[in-house]
């Protein structure tokens, strides 16, 4: 399978998950919201979601031609890094976090890890 192929299919998948981070605050709550309660009590988190969901769908758009998407596919990867990165450190800092690190700071770093290995390479003039 090429590359491209590849990476059209990595970001929908991650479009999709990017969709899902709701329910999968609701399903598996320690690896993935950072507050008691159920979801919509944190307005945080709902934030999160609403940003993640817009960046999911349009992920998904960007499968269409990801060369043309490059910055957003590289905008991906490295916030998601920064985010895992933040949210690592966090787990550690606070009691009773350490499930996201299995979770959504382990997600987030595969997603960076994969769309680095697989974004276009630059247009040349």
């Amino acid at each position: 399978m090429s590359r491209d192929r590849l990476l059209k299919y990595a970001l929908v998948v991650f479009g999709i998950v990017f969709l899902l981070v709701y329910p999968l605050a609701i399903v598996w709550p320690s690896g993935w919201a950072w507050h008691e309660g159920a979801p919509y009590e944190s307005d945080y988190f709902l934030m999160i979601v609403g940003v993640y969901a817009t960046l999911g769908v349009f992920l998904i758009l960007a499968a269409r031609d990801p060369a043309a998407n490059r910055s957003l596919i590289l905008f991906t990867a490295a916030s998601s890094l920064v985010h895992a990165a933040i949210m690592a450190w966090e787990s550690f800092r606070m009691p009773g976090h350490m499930g996201h690190l299995w979770g959504d700071v382990a997600g987030l770093v595969g997603v960076a890890v994969v769309l680095f290995a697989l974004s276009p390479p630059p247009r040349t003039a």
